[in-house]
């Protein structure tokens, strides 16, 4: 009872539950969306102003209607949904209660059985825990959940309905959890295959790819086999859920129905105490403490449960630490990996450094040589030293090489040790990652444990809670029946009222169930929501662990990478050692070189030191006489003989520096050599490594070729053998034969020899006796009877004549065959031995390809020495006397010659490399066809195999049959009345078959050598004419099925005749019987004798008709076998042209369409050949024909004999097997066509590469050309440059020589100066020693004057001399000058064309080491192409072995595999019993506990039934009873407890099998473990397997070759063998005459046994007649059904066609409309979408519009008012004339200049409103009119006026000028009398706010200067119109726009205030301009 009420609580919780979530959430949304709504709501009304809120509240409104209106249409489908799932419910609930029913009886069936097997169980039990207690544990249950659950479930039925849901939830996390566990074993188990695999040596990678490709196909399998059992789980999961659901409703069902007999009872109880008393509260206390005392221990239970659960969150937190401590490791292992690279950079850094320290080594080298090359005579010693720094350099390349490998070295190391430490942390690692595995095991476990406790918690609970509530009900029925006992003493009436109050307290304590139960639901929904938190917690945990895995897998991957790389690291090493030991005695060698060079550089340093003395020393030299030259040339002018010497110094200098300078650039050159020469050098090395690893691997390819052919002709020698065994063999039988059949001619002849004499004589005896002539007319029917006889042996014969010659023929056939074989044997022996020698020769000349290389390099250094000699000898030639010119020139010519004679030598040896190459890949090319025929050959041995086999089965056959034949003839015609039912279908058969032999043979020829060499469209055509063939064949086969019905018809009439002749001779033996009664038998004899006679005559003419048939079969045989020789001579016609067209197709890739005319001419020759030999065939078939009725119609009373059905027999079976061939063979066809298409598509792939490889090829080459282009294009540059200079060089050579012939000139001018300065001088001397020794004469005076005047001449003269000379000097400094300039521009000039020649020699020379280097690229380009081909064929042999090898390996694995699952099936079964045995065991235990339980329930209820007796029986006898009653009461609840305990102890009893499970499944863990141990061990074995089978691989290879020669002596034994078969063959023909005797006398068994089955033709007659009667019945009837099964179903086909097709069109029809409507739906709803769209957006801008309205009704209120007030001033100010104003400007008319009174008086009458017209038309009629009378009326004024305005704040000194008075007036008038409009404060800004002032600053330029050109001095404002604009800004200018002018006036206005005119100023500054404009206005 209680836990029928726990259960409809639970019920009744959870639906409660269910509908009190959905109304909330439901209610929830709603709440939530009208916040929404209203939040959006507020944030919009608080930005926009009051106005607009009201709208945006009421569209929010008008929103929240239509979604109140959606979600009550949305309740209402929902309410509809509801009650259509309520009604598919019931139904379904229906279907699942009927299923429940079959379930409990099955399941009451069941506990029939478990009864009888609970007290074996019990039995074992109890031995097993007698036998061992302690090892009970280890085998426990991990199968025991899940059974369990199972046996859980069927208990359920009759125990705890509440727990039933609970198991099942438990069983499906074990079946999840298990399913995971099978997950990631699978890809464990996927894991190590595939590090197996990547374990394999190299060259396995097509094997793992096929193996990738195999795992993942079982991958998807298992992966598709998972996501079923998902679906089947799931399935079962709802199946349960459904039924569970059933279970509730049932369960509340008998809930009710127990509530409502409890209430019975109730009521029945308290009409009883009604009767009875009271006194029972005593004992009611006691039960209470005892029920809040077990309350209390189920609580502090429930406490340890929650302590329980809250150490396994502990342990939860405790496994997530270790995996941040696990992610810590990984990051630890990614630092380490960080610190590595940082190690490998540091390395690189140092190798840099070595760099660096070599390149500053190389500097001081090079001035080394520098120094070096510093003296001429020291040339020889300068090559040496060069040389030497060649070798030094050499010396420090080799060196830092050795740095970078033992740098490599360094990082290999470092390499290793990282690697080890990596794998101690994946160790560490994986401990770990078990470690937590355990951990997740346990915690898995507990938390299982944890879920019992919390289900058997819950179920106390609720049962606690459901007897306090029934304690609480029976309290208050106490309570009221005790007031009742009171009332019913004193008013028997008030019973009605207390009933009503009993109801409601019944009603009350309802309510608290209820209230009870819901604190319970919320309870439980609190610990689930706990456990799904738990749940989250371990799926998290999960997840890590999986990604953990995850990392391990990676690591692992990364492992066998880095093992890979340590294993080629290791080989690398081995390759560094050897080479480091070259290197060290490389370096030994290279350290006494250096040392050697050291020395030398030591003796060169110090020659150097005292040549650059010597030159400081020369140069000192220099200076001192440059120094004496200066001080010559400034004391002499004369002095041209020391600048001469100079000049020669200085040249001497610069030639020394020229030298210098060339002696450095060609060291430099030499160097740039002595590298370019050292890159060559290693490019060389390279090459040479390159070309001897591809002759180590064609000399290992050729070697596996050889090997391979050895076999090939092994097997074939061995096929030969066998062949000629066979051969011989035939023979024999053959030569047996034709002995027999001869010895049996000879004794016919014989025995008719003999008839004949005897027949003779007794004919003469019976001639002289006429009275027998009746007896011999009746013994002619004998005779009759006897032709037929002899027709049929007849008939024997010409058949054992035909068979004998088809015997021969085909042995003629075999001996060809043998011939040809033998041949083609011959002819592939002497390919084979010309291949041999074809490999020799290679070898050899790969040798001198080697030698030629090693001359090549040679000659190559000798060209540099030769070179660098050359460059020397050139150098000498240039500083050599001329006289010593010839010497090197011719030199240099035989040098030349020299290395032109090599250049030659190694053109040729090109040349002959290429040819080799080319040679090479001929070989392998004819290798490869070798190969081809070799298959092909292989293929045809294979087919005469089966083709002699066939024969020899078909000979052995017709010698039994023969043998066969003459025993069972009676057997035969008893068999004719089937055959010839059976001919009819079996004779269509024939004819096809032997066109398909004689086809098989054709194709058989033809497929022989063309199968390998077509494409794929020629087998495509093959398959064609083979379908035409087909055609072809199916006509003659309905021919012959017209044949055969006339054979049938024939044989019909010759059985008739038959049955005629039958009956005749029946008559003739009567007849018989009765003359050799009456008659004498010797008549009869002589009559015989003579018949006899005529018959042997009759039998000679049949016996020349047949050979004459014969001879015309052998005609046409032979005129077949020439056909078959034209074909087969047409064919190897045909292979010369398929080779012919392969040829071309290698020459031309565009040929292709030509080669497929080729082969589709070639078909179509071989389709006429089929034709014309199946009209061949047709012929013969036209002869048989005439044969048989010639046969029919010779022999007028003959008929068919039984011999010839046999024989058709006998053709038909070998028909058959010939069909049976052809099929083959066409399978075989097909078969090797696909094989070609597959190989033609790894072609296809293959040729794409290759045309890739070949675009990276033209790629590069196209980037050389280009390169190449580039370089010719700067070479042709430059020699323009060179063109351009050597043109300047001229310009400037003719500058010189200008300038030399101008310092010649100068030079000749000053040598003629100075002789006349000479000359000059002396005759002044000497006039004055004259005049000295003249005496004064009285003519002295004339002559002192004269001289005065010659000496001031002379003085003058002087003058000019002096200025000459010093003119002189002047032009010899500067032509000295100028030819200082003249030698530095000269210098300048040499030296640089001399560069410029370097250059260009530089630039040839690189141009040509460009050239050479495309060369060696071109053909390093073409090398590598052909090495590309050679490996592409290697590879190819290497893939076959490859496979082959892969195959054993796949052979192996796929055996170790099925051991492996036949151990893990046994170990599997081992387990699963052990499993159900201890599954047995507890449900044993459980059913014991089940029925304890249910005996405890039993008695319980008896005790129940015999408390209420005693209660009915104690009723009659008072209150006594009722406390007996209720003491029974109180043990009852005595008793629950105690089975409360007993539960409890249960529950114990599960957790103890639950650590059972978890020891169970530890120890599988455990295995696991082992396992995985197992598989490693397994991996290693593997490895050393794949070792071992290479070991074997190449020991079979030398096995091979021991066969070889084993097979060649079997060669030679077998031919001794033939000689001696020879020798058998005779004795065998001497066997064969014994047999032909033996045969004789079966000869005349037979004709006793023809007698016999005479007898019985005539009863077979007549059934043959019945059955071909009944047989024509037959067909008619089956003709006619058939007829009518046709029309039935063409009726009915045509019905479904019409069917389909309305079918279809209905379907097109709906999918048109589908379509349509679709279409139609988008586009509704793009309709609907743009028009919610375009409602909201009408709606934003209807809200901007009424805004927008509102603010210019503000506005437009605004202007009125502006308007209005603006119109009351101007009617205020219209019509009225200000006296003061007046008054101003009279005053100011005569205070102005004359000049400008006129404006004054514009503007007076401006102010008065006359007009500008009338004004001027005043002024002009009298100008004295009013001025005059002005003047003269008020006097003279002032005349002149201030030009600057005055500002405010100045006192202007005059005081009564009119400007200033007009200033004073618009003052007072800009404080204006009417108040101005009322603004709002935001709208005005100060005057001089930063805004005006910006605009003054920002003011245009050109304003600004407009406003200075008009103030004059100022860019001020004009003082008079200041107040105005500070209180009135006027509006913006027209002309200048929103930047605005600087002037104040100009400045813009605010919106609000009303606009004026604006005041601008005109250029005069003067106040009448201002005011005339204002008047204006």
């Amino acid at each position: 009872m209680s836990s029928w009420l726990g259960g409809l609580g639970s019920g009744l919780g959870q639906s409660l539950g269910q509908v009190g979530g959905s109304l909330a959430s439901l209610t929830g949304q709603i709440s939530n969306f009208t916040k929404d709504m209203l939040m959006e709501g507020t944030e919009e009304v608080e930005a926009e102003l009051p106005n607009a809120r009201r709208k945006e509240i009421e569209a929010i409104h008008a929103i929240l209607r239509s979604e109140n209106e959606r979600l009550k249409k949305l309740c209402t489908d929902l309410e509809e949904k509801h009650e259509a799932s309520e009604l598919q419910i019931k139904q379904q609930s229906t279907i699942y209660r009927n299923q429940l029913q079959q379930k409990e009886v099955e399941i009451s069936h069941l506990k029939a059985r478990q009864i009888a097997l609970q007290d074996q169980v019990l039995k074992l039990q109890s031995a097993a825990q007698s036998v061992n207690s302690g090892a009970g544990r280890v085998p426990a249950a991990p199968a025991s959940s899940s059974f369990g659950y199972g046996i859980s479930r069927h208990a359920a039925a009759f125990h705890d309905d509440d727990m039933d849901f609970g198991d099942i939830i438990s069983s499906q996390q074990e079946i999840n959890r298990l399913s995971n566990e099978v997950s990631r074993l699978e890809s464990e188990v996927g894991h190590w295959r595939h590090i197996a695999q990547t374990s394999k040596p190299q060259g396995s990678n097509s094997s793992d790819q096929s193996e990738i490709c195999k795992l993942q196909s079982i991958i998807k399998e298992l992966k598709q086999n998972r996501s079923q059992e998902i679906d089947d789980h799931q399935h079962e999961m709802s199946v349960l859920q459904n039924a569970h659901q059933q279970k509730l409703t049932e369960i509340s069902r008998r809930h009710r129905e127990e509530l409502s007999d409890y209430e019975e009872r109730i009521e029945e109880l308290e009409k009883l105490l009604q009767q009875g008393g009271s006194g029972i509260a005593v004992t009611d206390h006691l039960k209470i403490h005892e029920m809040q005392k077990t309350i209390q221990d189920l609580q502090t239970e429930k406490v340890a449960s929650t302590k329980k659960i809250e150490e396994l969150e502990d342990k939860i937190k405790d496994i997530n630490t270790k995996l941040s401590s696990a992610e810590n490791d990984r990051d630890v292992l990614k630092k380490e990996q960080e610190r590595l690279h940082v190690e490998n950079r540091q390395i690189t850094e140092e190798c840099e450094n070595l760099k660096q320290e070599y390149s500053k080594l190389q500097p001081d080298a090079v001035r080394q040589g520098d120094a070096v090359t510093g003296r001429e005579g020291i040339l020889s010693q300068g090559a040496s030293v060069q040389e030497e720094v060649l070798k030094l350099q050499r010396a420090l390349s080799d060196a830092e090489n050795e740095i970078m490998r033992l740098s490599i070295l360094n990082q290999d190391n470092n390499l290793t040790e990282d690697n080890l430490k990596l794998k101690m942390h994946v160790e560490i690692l994986e401990k770990e990652k078990s470690l937590l595995s355990q951990e997740k095991e346990e915690l898995q476990a507990s938390l299982l444990k944890l879920n019992n406790e919390y289900e058997v918690i819950k179920s106390t609970a609720g049962r606690d809670m459901d007897l306090d509530s029934t304690l609480h009900t029976l309290r208050l029925t106490l309570e009221a029946k005790e007031q009742e006992l009171s009332q019913s003493l004193t008013e028997k009436e008030t019973l009605l009222a207390e009933l009503e109050e009993l109801d409601r307290q019944n009603q009350e304590a309802t309510q608290h169930v209820i209230l009870m139960k819901d604190q319970l639901s919320k309870q439980q929904n609190e610990e689930d929501n706990i456990i799904s938190k738990l749940k989250k917690d371990l799926n998290d945990e999960k997840k890590r662990v999986h990604q953990l895995e995850v990392d391990k897998r990676n690591m692992t991957k990364e492992l066998d990478v880095q093992k890979e790389k340590l294993v080629q690291s290791e080989l690398v090493l081995n390759d560094l050692h050897l080479a480091k030991q070259k290197l060290e005695d490389k370096v030994e060698d290279l350290v006494d070189q250096l040392n050697k060079s050291q020395k030398s550089n030591l003796n060169m340093q110090k020659e150097n030191f005292g040549l650059k003395e010597h030159i400081k020393q020369n140069e000192e030299e220099l200076s001192r006489v440059r120094d004496e030259l200066t001080q010559s040339l400034n004391r002499d002018s004369g002095s041209d003989f020391k600048v001469d010497l100079l000049k020669e110094r200085e040249a001497e200098v610069r030639s020394l520096k020229q030298s210098l300078s060339e002696i450095e650039q060609l060291n430099d050159n030499l160097n740039k050599v002595a590298f370019d020469l050292k890159m060559e050098n290693e490019k060389l090395a390279l090459a040479c490594e390159d070309v001897r690893r591809q002759l180590e691997e064609s000399i290992a390819g050729s070697n596996q070729i050889s090997l391979e052919r050895n076999t090939i002709v092994e097997v074939l020698k061995m096929e030969k053998g066998q062949l000629e065994a066979e051969l011989s063999r035939a023979e024999e039988r053959r030569l047996e034969e034709a002995n027999k059949y001869e010895q049996m001619i000879k004794e016919l002849s014989k025995a008719r020899d003999v008839s004949t004499s005897a027949l003779q004589l007794e004919q003469q005896q019976l001639k002289l006796s006429q009275e027998k002539d009746f007896e011999i007319a009746e013994l002619k029917k004998n005779l009759e009877q006897m032709d037929t006889d002899c027709k049929e042996t007849k008939a024997i014969l010409s058949s054992s004549l035909e068979e004998r010659k088809q015997l021969t023929q085909l042995l003629s056939e075999k001996e060809i065959f043998i011939e040809k074989l033998k041949e083609r044997g011959s002819e592939l022996q002497e390919e084979l031995d010309k291949h041999t020698e074809a490999l020799r020769k290679n070898e050899v000349l790969k040798q001198t390809i080697e030698e030629k290389d090693r001359s090549l390099g040679s000659m190559k250094e000798e060209n540099n020495h030769l070179k660098e000699e050359l460059e020397r000898l050139r150098d000498q030639q240039s500083r050599a006397a001329p006289v010593a010119e010839p010497k090197p020139l011719d030199s240099v010519t035989e040098l030349e010659s020299e290395v032109l004679q090599l250049n030659v030598i190694k053109g040729n040896l090109e040349e002959e490399i290429k040819h080799h190459q080319k040679v090479i890949e001929d070989q392998n090319q004819s290798k490869l066809q070798l190969l081809q025929s070799l298959e092909e050959q292989k293929k045809e041995l294979d087919e005469f195999k089966c083709q002699h086999e066939q024969m020899t089965v078909t000979h052995t056959q017709l010698f039994l049959e023969k043998d066969e034949e003459i025993r069972n003839l009676h057997k035969t015609i008893e068999h004719i009345k089937t055959q010839l039912h059976e001919e009819r279908q079996d004779v269509q058969t024939e004819n096809s078959d032997l066109f398909q032999e004689t086809k098989v043979r054709s194709l058989n020829i033809e497929n022989g050598g063309e199968k390998h060499d077509l494409s794929k469209a020629e087998t495509e055509r093959l398959v064609k004419g083979i379908k035409e063939r087909e055609l072809e064949i199916k006509l003659l086969n309905e021919k012959n099925i017209s044949l055969t019905k006339q054979i049938d018809q024939l044989s019909k009439d010759e059985v008739g005749k038959l049955t005629q002749i039958i009956q005749q001779k029946d008559v003739e033996i009567q007849a018989l019987h009765a003359r050799i009664s009456s008659a004498s038998y010797a008549q009869d004899v002589v009559y015989l004798q003579q018949q006899l006679q005529a018959y042997a005559m009759e039998r000679e003419q049949v016996l020349a008709v047949l050979s004459e048939k014969t001879r015309e079969n052998s005609q046409l045989k032979t005129e077949y076998h020439k056909m078959m020789d034209i074909v087969a001579a047409k064919e190897a016609a045909l292979v010369k042209l398929q080779d012919e067209n392969k040829k071309l197709a290698a020459r031309s890739e565009g040929g292709g369409q030509d080669m497929f005319r080729e082969t589709v001419q070639n078909l179509s020759r071989i389709i006429r050949e089929k034709d014309i030999e199946i009209d061949a065939l047709s012929q013969k078939c036209q002869t048989l024909l005439t044969v048989l009725q010639t046969s029919s119609t010779g022999n007028e009373v003959g008929g068919v004999n039984s011999n010839q059905f046999e024989e058709l027999l006998q053709e038909r079976d070998k028909l058959k097997q010939q069909v049976k061939k052809m099929e083959e063979w066409k399978q075989q066809v097909m078969t090797t066509v696909q094989n070609m298409q597959h190989e033609s598509a790894q072609l296809q792939e293959e040729l794409h590469q290759l045309q890739a490889q070949v675009l990276v090829d033209s790629d590069n080459n196209s980037k050389l050309q280009v390169d190449y282009t580039g370089l010719i294009q700067s070479y042709e540059q430059n020699e323009t440059k060179l063109k351009s200079f050597g043109q300047e060089l001229a310009q400037v050579q003719h500058s010189i020589g200008q300038l030399c012939n101008t310092k010649d000139l100068l030079l000749g001018k000053l040598d003629i100066i100075s002789p006349q300065l000479s000359s000059g001088s002396s005759l002044s001397s000497q006039s004055a020693e004259s005049l000295r020794t003249v005496k004064p004469d009285p003519s002295s005076e004339a002559s002192t004057r004269e001289l005065e005047e010659l000496r001031k001449s002379l003085q003058e003269k002087d003058a000019t001399i002096k200025t000459l000379q010093e003119n002189n000097h002047r032009l010899s400094d500067s032509i000295a000058a100028s030819s200082e300039l003249e030698r530095k521009e000269h210098e300048q000039t040499d030296s640089e064309i001399k560069q410029l020649k370097e250059k260009q020699d530089v630039l040839q020379k690189s141009l040509k080491e460009k050239d050479l280097l495309i060369k060696a690229k071109s053909d390093q380009l073409l090398s590598l192409n052909e090495n590309f081909t050679n490996k592409v064929n290697e590879n190819e042999l290497l893939r076959q072995a490859v496979t082959n090898l892969k195959e054993r390996i796949l052979i192996l694995e796929m055996d170790i595999c099925k051991l492996k699952e036949e151990n893990e099936k046994i170990v599997e079964t081992t387990r699963e019993k052990e499993m159900e045995y201890q599954a047995l065991q507890e449900t044993n235990m459980k059913f014991s506990m089940m029925l304890r339980e249910k005996e405890f329930e039993c008695h319980s209820m008896k005790e129940k039934a015999l408390a209420f007796e005693q209660l009915l029986k104690e009723k009659e006898q008072g209150k006594t009873g009722e406390l007996n009653q209720l003491l029974n009461a109180v043990k009852s609840m005595q008793e629950k407890t105690v089975k409360f305990q007993q539960e409890r102890d249960q529950v114990m009893l599960a957790l103890k099998q639950k650590q059972m499970e978890n020891t169970a499944l530890q120890n599988e863990v455990q295995h696991l473990r082992d396992k995985e141990l197992r598989l490693n061990q397994e991996l290693e074995r593997l490895r050393n397997h794949l070792l071992e089978s290479e070991d074997s691989y190449t020991r079979e290879a030398l096995a091979a070759e021991d066969r070889e020669a084993k097979l060649r002596k079997k060669v030679t034994v077998l031919e001794e063998k033939l000689i001696s078969s020879s020798n058998a063959m005779e004795n065998a023909s001497h066997q064969a005459s014994l047999q032909v005797e033996s045969l004789q006398e079966q000869l005349n068994v037979v004709s006793k046994q023809r007698d016999e089955t005479s007898l019985q033709l005539s009863v077979s007659r007549e059934q043959v007649k019945q059955y071909a009667l009944s047989l024509s019945n037959l067909q008619m009837v089956l003709e006619h059904f058939q007829q009518e099964e046709k029309a039935m179903y063409s009726a009915e086909l045509e019905k479904h066609k019409q069917l389909v097709a309305e079918w279809k069109k209905k379907a097109e029809h709906l999918e048109g409309k589908l379509m349509s409507l679709q279409e139609r739906f988008d586009e509704a709803n793009a309709a609907l979408d743009s028009a919610s769209r375009l409602t909201e957006q009408l709606d934003l801008k209807e809200e901007q519009i009424e805004e927008l309205k509102k603010q210019n009704e503000l506005r437009q209120e605004m202007l009125d008012d502006v308007q209005k007030k603006l119109m009351n001033l101007v009617n205020s100010t219209e019509g009225k004339v200000d006296k003061v104003l007046m008054r101003n400007l009279f005053v100011g008319h005569f205070h102005t200049p004359k000049h400008q009174r006129h404006e004054v008086l514009r503007l007076m009458g401006s102010v008065l409103g006359i007009k500008r017209e009338e004004m001027e038309q005043l002024l002009h009629e009298d100008q004295g009119g009013v001025t005059r009378w002005m003047t003269g009326w008020l006097g003279g004024g002032s005349k002149s006026v201030p030009n600057t305005p005055l500002r405010p704040n100045q006192q202007s000194v005059l005081n009564s000028s009119f400007s200033e008075l007009f200033v004073k007036f618009l003052e007072t008038e800009s404080h204006p009398s009417v108040p101005p409009p009322k603004l709002s404060v935001h709208d005005l800004k100060p005057l001089d706010s930063p805004g005006r002032r910006k605009a003054v600053i920002n003011a245009p330029e050109s304003f600004k200067d407009g406003t200075e050109s008009r103030s004059g001095r100022r860019t001020d404002v004009n003082p008079f119109l200041a107040p105005r604009s500070a209180a009135v800004p006027l509006m913006n200018p027209a002309g200048l726009g929103p930047g605005g002018p600087g002037h104040l006036l100009l400045k813009p206005i605010s919106d609000v205030l009303p606009t004026f005119t604006p005041l601008p100023v005109s250029p005069d500054n003067s106040a009448g301009v201002v005011l005339k404009d204002l008047l204006k206005q």
